[in-house]
């Protein structure tokens, strides 16, 4: 199911299955099939802090707030979990990084990017925001 998720909201990417993650997976109530999904899981560069790893919604079910909302699920899981920090990262995709905007995240300039060069990364403390 994650995979088919993955390739029908993210085309131009690879499918990912990191084995130290935690998926999230939203479903179409009235049908109930799955719709969108997120993933968090342990920065490989810093300690307490969590990535943003990967995000979609369904074309048809965009705009609705899903992705803002499972942006919420996920910080929330991070700090049960003892993150003080998120971070995640956008390429070419104007939607993802104004919902990390609206979610209070800002941009930062990582010593060693993990992406491309066109990249935009991002941070929230956690520990500030509720």
């Amino acid at each position: 199911m994650l995979k088919v998720l993955q390739l029908a909201c993210l085309p131009d990417d690879e499918p990912v299955f990191p084995e130290n993650g935690s998926w999230w997976v939203g479903y179409d109530m009235s049908s109930r099939q799955p719709i969108a999904f997120g993933l968090v899981k342990p920065s490989s560069q810093w300690r307490d802090t969590a990535y943003l790893a990967r995000a979609g919604v369904l074309p048809a079910y965009r705009g609705q707030g899903l992705q803002r909302r499972l942006i919420t699920l996920r910080e929330r899981f991070a700090r049960r979990q003892g993150y003080r920090w998120m971070i995640s990262d956008t390429t070419d995709n104007t939607p993802s990084a104004n919902n990390l905007i609206k979610a209070g995240y800002r941009l930062l300039d990582p010593s060693s990017p993990w992406a491309s060069s066109d990249t935009l990364y991002w941070v929230k403390d956690l520990t500030k925001a509720r």
